[in-house]
């Protein structure tokens, strides 16, 4: 059961951070690369504590859906998203979001068990640990330019 953790200095205000990251709009846009878009439950706007979402994209050449339902939100430090249906076993995704002198250091979280016993921890050995990281650092480095762009433009107004 492989856990992957990524932080990172966000040069905005815990409450833009937090709502970019709950963004289904964001989300979309910061996973371009697998033409992923919300088909059902909340597709668009700040999902909330509660809903759900489902995401079709396109991962290692196979169109896949993953649902996942907003489990825990305490606005704007935390929230909690887990899979429902879809191709990992089951994954628990924190995210965290705490103020700092410069900005706001938001935490990561991805906990998850891959399908397949033995032959899902070779693939987590292998590739899938790395491609998921990967993901969530690039989902997040989108995040942190939006909010760094917005936190300067409303700074200078």
């Amino acid at each position: 059961m492989p856990v992957i953790e990524t932080s990172m200095i966000i040069q905005a205000p815990p409450r833009l951070c937090f709502d970019l990251a709950r963004s289904i709009d964001v989300h979309m846009q910061s996973a371009s690369q697998t033409r992923e878009k919300a088909i059902a439950g909340r597709t668009a706007g700040l999902i909330e504590l509660g809903e759900t979402v489902t995401w079709e994209a396109v991962h290692f050449g196979v169109k896949q859906r993953l649902t996942v339902k907003i489990t825990a939100m305490e606005p704007p430090w935390r929230f909690t998203d887990e899979m429902i249906r879809g191709a990992f076993r089951r994954f628990t995704h924190t995210h965290e979001f705490i103020p700092q002198a410069d900005g706001t250091l938001m935490i990561d979280r991805f906990d998850y068990d891959s399908p397949l016993g033995l032959l899902g921890r070779l693939a987590d050995i292998l590739f899938l640990t790395r491609y998921m990281e990967q993901f969530l650092v690039k989902r997040n480095t989108v995040i942190k330019e939006i909010a760094e762009k917005s936190a300067s433009k409303y700074l200078s107004t």
